[in-house]
């Protein structure tokens, strides 16, 4: 690959086939893909029912000015905000789950006109942008531990809330890849103080949302009603489409105030079609109830691991966005782990800054090659001594 820019490691270039959870090489091995590409494909590759709805509206308008939005945005943006439990609100559609949350992050400050957002420490939110960089002008990251706090008010005792625009939060440590879920009381009390002070919540549903933990947004785990979302990845199965939903007082805000932006694939019909189908898939086949169940046998057997080996430190996980953690080895680490899996046709992420493993299957795994995972690990732990 000489002609790409290397902006990131390239391991193996010669996948030709997608099938469900698999994906073949040119030599015709076949892999079992853990990580649903870039944690995109929840309905796996090459789903014969979103194909289906991308050929037939190929053969009628994939692409519109963004004067012209097609009737297809007007239903999928009623759909998505029923989802999200903003039934009145607005969407906009666009390309990535970076420019979503932007987006999402821009209209935050344009609303409230304060110079501060706030987000945990380990939250990756976008590769660019004010949410790409959270420079110290502009962000507060909080700090936070698996076991603490007792007192979430007292732990928060020194934010400035009323310098806070909006709790710009992520249900999962999953961009970052350390796949840690914040204490629900911790988040409750932050989303409490930030709304007293005047604040907004807004959630970032990039890699957590769409059924990947077992309900179809990371947020309905925290029992809070965000006032922004971002969807990304999920929503179109691998195609590239993204959303921000938000409330109708917040959209009439910007639309009175002159707010502006365009991009040349804001509202495609062509995106539009494939995420109002992908919902469709979702809720049709049961595929949440599904993963979550799945999801759940998944964890049981990995936590199994750590059991009995040393080497795991702890196995965590929701529906089907898990992580395993090992300790610090002389002679294994995730980086080796992946390397041997892969060869042993199964590709996984790996993050040797928290030293994760992480797995995002998809949410139509069968379990069976979830099993031969297992065992496929063990027996690499076994021998790592």
């Amino acid at each position: 690959m000489q002609h790409l820019l290397a902006c990131h490691e390239i391991v193996k270039t010669d996948f030709v086939r997608g099938e469900n959870c698999y994906l073949y090489d040119a030599q015709g091995k076949r892999y079992t893909d853990l990580e649903s590409g870039i944690w995109s494909a929840a309905l796996g590759h090459n789903h014969p029912r979103i194909n289906q709805v991308i050929h037939a509206q190929l053969e009628q308008i994939m692409h519109l000015g963004t004067r012209y939005p097609h009737a297809l945005a007007e239903m999928t943006a009623v759909e998505v905000l029923r989802l999200v439990g903003i039934n009145e609100g607005k969407c906009v559609f666009l390309s990535s789950g970076s420019e979503a949350v932007e987006f999402g992050v821009q209209i935050a400050r344009r609303v409230t006109g304060r110079p501060l957002l706030l987000t945990l420490a380990e939250s990756y939110l976008a590769a660019y942008g004010s949410a790409g960089s959270k420079r110290a002008d502009e962000w507060l990251l909080l700090e936070w531990s698996a076991g603490a706090p007792t007192d979430a008010h007292e732990y928060l005792q020194n934010i400035p809330f009323e310098k806070i625009g909006a709790f710009i939060f992520e249900p999962g440590g999953s961009g970052s890849a350390f796949v840690k879920f914040p204490p629900k009381p911790l988040v409750q009390a932050i989303v409490e103080r930030v709304k007293q002070a005047g604040g907004l919540l807004m959630t970032n549903e990039i890699t957590t949302g769409m059924g990947r933990t077992g309900r179809w947004f990371g947020f309905q785990h925290y029992d809070i009603q965000p006032d922004i979302v971002a969807l990304g990845k999920g929503l179109g199965n691998g195609y590239p489409v993204s959303a921000v939903a938000l409330r109708q007082d917040l959209a009439e805000n910007l639309e009175a105030g002159g707010f502006h932006y365009a991009q040349s694939h804001q509202n495609d019909p062509l995106g539009c079609a494939v995420a109002n189908q992908v919902v469709t898939v979702l809720r049709e086949e049961n595929l949440i109830e599904r993963g979550n169940s799945v999801g759940g046998t998944f964890l049981e057997q990995l936590r199994q691991l750590g059991e009995k080996h040393a080497l795991v430190k702890e196995a965590r996980g929701r529906g089907m966005l898990l992580g395993v953690e090992l300790h610090p080895h002389a002679n294994f680490s995730v980086s080796a782990a992946y390397r041997a899996l892969l060869d042993k046709g199964y590709i996984v992420g790996y993050y040797p800054a928290g030293n994760v493993l992480r797995l995002s299957p998809a949410l139509t795994a069968q379990a069976e090659d979830l099993t031969r995972f297992v065992e496929c690990l063990d027996e690499l732990l076994a021998n790592a001594g």
